[in-house]
């Protein structure tokens, strides 16, 4: 059987040619250099749209940029991820530069590997969404790349960072539901995180700032946290052990909306209602949340405007490599729907 011949490549050349100009013409057009008249790009630009000419990656690379920009999403299922990519997305869109998303993997060694290989693809810059990495190695990562960490509540020089102030958000929840008349308030918290930045991670500041809160309200002594993971398995598998307790809790405070699902479905196994017997919040007021059927109350941290920001910042970093770190701390907001309500 015969094999359809390979349709060669358009290079630059060929651009040159159509449009009757020079290859350094062409170049400069692409670049959005100097030195080129109006006439001259509209003819460029019409070679390259009759040819169907795609610029070279590995060229551009070669030249100092690719227009590539890698967002590491630590868990593609998780609901509240998206939100933050469509920030990205948004404020790159009138730009030149590509997203490629890099699913993000557990441990600190399938990590690195990802982080590595995007590194290896000669992005111009990186977002990384809650990583575990030691932070010697992110700033190491942050001195070959431009890099912004989204999420992990790491001041550093050498990278700039974007992150919701997880404290406040938790103790929104707590206030929250402690107005209702609630005591018995459970927390469902995701442990597993590497030693190296435990104190950095928003689920730990998540379930210190439900501790403080708990505390302030004079209800230590009713501070109950399951440990499970930011999934639907893990919100239903924590909330079926806190209503299995001997005096089970009037309310669970989820620290995902993820989590909070599988903790609506456990209440609703066990035959109870919400908020009827039990009151359930989340976080991140992903876009299910709103949704009739659910109407989970949750604390929203704005993950468009994170997404936002953090572009923002890596376009700033790409252009001077040498400015001052920045950090951008948001303010959470909650969203009251009607998993909650007063205690029985």
């Amino acid at each position: 059987m015969t094999r359809p011949a390979q349709r060669r490549r358009v290079t630059i050349v060929d651009v040159a040619r159509h449009a009757q100009v020079s290859t350094t013409a062409v170049s400069k057009v692409l670049r959005n250099a100097y030195g080129t008249s109006p006439a001259m790009r509209d003819r460029v630009h019409r070679a390259i749209a009759d040819l169907g000419y795609r610029p070279s990656a590995a060229a551009r690379g070669l030249r100092g940029q690719t227009y590539t920009v890698g967002v590491m999403v630590p868990d593609i299922a998780n609901p509240f991820f998206p939100e933050v990519l469509a920030g990205v997305t948004d404020q790159l869109r009138d730009t030149d530069y590509q997203v490629l998303l890099a699913p993000g993997c557990a441990g600190e060694k399938a990590e690195a590997r990802t982080i590595e290989s995007m590194i290896d693809r000669s992005m111009d810059g990186i977002i990384l969404i809650a990583p575990i990495s030691p932070r010697a190695h992110l700033e190491h990562v942050a001195g070959i790349v431009p890099t912004v960490i989204v999420g992990r509540h790491a001041r550093s020089a050498t990278f700039d960072m974007v992150a919701d102030d997880d404290t406040v958000g938790a103790a929104l929840v707590v206030d929250h539901l402690v107005g209702l008349g609630h005591r018995r308030i459970a927390h469902i918290a995701h442990p597993e995180t590497e030693p190296s930045c435990v104190e950095e991670m928003p689920n730990m500041i998540r379930a210190e700032g439900y501790r403080l809160a708990m505390r302030r309200h004079g209800l230590g002594d009713e501070i109950d946290v399951v440990s499970t993971t930011y999934t639907r398995e893990g919100g239903y598998t924590g909330a079926r052990e806190l209503l299995t307790r001997p005096v089970r809790p009037t309310a669970i405070f989820a620290g995902a909306d993820i989590a909070a699902m599988g903790a609506l479905d456990a209440v609703a196994e066990a035959g109870l209602s919400v908020p009827g017997d039990i009151s359930v919040a989340g976080y991140d007021n992903t876009p299910f949340a709103a949704f009739s059927q659910v109407s989970l109350t949750s604390v929203d941290q704005a993950g468009r405007q994170i997404g936002v920001d953090a572009a923002r910042l890596l376009l700033a970093r790409i252009g001077d490599r040498g400015r001052r770190s920045a950090q951008v701390t948001l303010s959470p907001t909650l969203v009251v729907r009607t998993t909650t309500a007063p205690p029985r």
